[in-house]
C-alpha cells in the first residue's frame, strides 16, 4: 500500500538486484495468501497490524542476527561475464584485461544492459560528478573497450546510439 510502488514490488526489485538487505514486511494484510506473496516476493519476515512493539523489536533483532549472505555477483550479456567480486571479465572462456576506468565503464553499461546510457550519465558514473571529462575522452575509452570486448567476437555488444549515448546489448536483448 505504498505510494507508486507496493512493498511486494520493492522487495522483488531488491532481490532481483541481489540485495541481501533484511526485509520485514509490516502490513495490515493478514490473509494467508498475502503473507505467502510477501515472503515469496523476498521478505525475510512478515508482521501484521496490530502488533506488539516488543514482538516488532524481537523480530528486528532476529533479522539482525542472521548472516548476510550475498550471492556471487556477476553481470552477464550474451557470452560476456563480469565478476563483480573478483573484478574479472570474460568473453566466452577468454579473460579480458581491462584498466580500472575501462572496467567501471563496462560495469556501468552492463548494469543497464539493453538500455541506452547517456554520455553525461556515463561520465558522471565513471569519472565522478565534478569531473571535467570531455566527450571525446569518453569516445576514446569506448573505442578501447570495444577493441577488447568486441574485437573478433560476434555478436558485437557495445553499440553507439547516435545523439543519445551508448548501449550494451546482446542479440537476445534486441
Amino acid at each position: 500500500m505504498l505510494p507508486e510502488m507496493d512493498g511486494l514490488r520493492v522487495a522483488g526489485r531488491l532481490r532481483a538486484r541481489n540485495r541481501a538487505t533484511p526485509i520485514l514486511m509490516l502490513t495490515a494484510r493478514d490473509a494467508i495468501p498475502d503473507i505467502v506473496k510477501g515472503l515469496n516476493a523476498g521478505a525475510d519476515d512478515y508482521l501484521t497490524k496490530p502488533f506488539s512493539f516488543a514482538e516488532f523489536l524481537a523480530r528486528l533483532r532476529a533479522l539482525a542476527r542472521r548472516p548476510q549472505t550475498v550471492p556471487v555477483r556477476r553481470l552477464e550479456a550474451g557470452d560476456l561475464t563480469l565478476d563483480l567480486e573478483a573484478h574479472r571479465v570474460f568473453r566466452g572462456r577468454q579473460e579480458i584485461q581491462l584498466t580500472r576506468t575501462e572496467y567501471r565503464l563496462l560495469e556501468f553499461l552492463m548494469e543497464r544492459s539493453g538500455r541506452i546510457a547517456s554520455r553525461s550519465a556515463i561520465i558522471e558514473a565513471v569519472w565522478g560528478f565534478d569531473a571535467t571529462v570531455e566527450e571525446n575522452t569518453l569516445d576514446a575509452f569506448v573505442r578501447l573497450l570495444r577493441g577488447k570486448v568486441d574485437h573478433g567476437h560476434n555478436p558485437k555488444l557495445i553499440h553507439t546510439v547516435r545523439g543519445l549515448g551508448y548501449c550494451l546489448r546482446s542479440k537476445a536483448e534486441e
